[in-house]
């Protein structure tokens, strides 16, 4: 697949799952996600993909600060519902990483390793998302801020140009040079910007 060079470079993330372990499909129970990942789940690469990619990547950070994470082993939930704005497309990205599933996840061998009802919806609060260790309890609330990597101002007008059908060979492209711009912006020059992914422990 051909895609930005800037996709590998974003930070992966480990995880230790131990279903892929006892099915033999990872012998050691590691396995690691990348954004092209996320990319090829959603299908393209935007500020929302990146952002869900990153919200994952810092809950995981949060919630195991000195061990590798247990895939599997977290529920994510979103206080917005399933169909409402990108919420859909965050939790696609989040279950890819963490193994959480709604009602039609893996449901376990005899009683171990289901994946069922760890990623639910419409709980409110104000909340944005929130993982939750299932072993521990710990928990952290995610909130995302796009708006702290604003997109370049040529894009706007591209965009308009783009939708109506007006965009020649070479606007199309630097559209998506442009667009591809901030998302690398978002997922390399903000990896650690507190201002652009906001973690709270519960």
């Amino acid at each position: 697949m051909s895609h930005p060079a800037f996709f590998d470079e974003v930070k992966s993330i480990a995880l230790r799952d131990p279903l892929a372990q006892v099915l033999g499909a990872a012998s050691d129970g590691l396995m690691r996600y990348g954004y092209l990942d996320a990319v090829k789940l959603a299908g393209h690469s935007c500020p929302t993909v990146a952002g869900a990619y990153l919200m994952t990547l810092k809950a995981l950070e949060a919630l195991y600060p000195d061990s590798v994470p247990e895939r599997g082993n977290i529920r994510v939930e979103f206080g917005a519902a399933q169909n409402e704005g990108v919420t859909g497309v965050i939790a696609n990205v989040a279950s890819l990483i963490t193994g959480a599933a709604g009602e039609g996840g893996f449901k376990g061998l005899g009683g171990k390793f289901s994946r069922r009802n760890l990623l639910l919806f419409g709980i409110g609060g104000g909340i944005e998302m929130k993982c939750t260790r299932v072993d521990t309890g710990a928990a952290v609330t995610v909130a995302y801020h796009p708006e702290v990597v604003p997109p370049p101002p040529e894009l706007p007008p591209l965009m308009q140009k783009l939708l109506a059908g007006e965009a020649g060979a070479d606007e199309r492209t630097e559209f998506g040079k442009l667009w591809q711009m901030r998302v690398k912006r978002i997922l390399i020059d903000h990896l650690d910007d507190p201002s652009l992914i906001s973690i709270n422990p519960v």
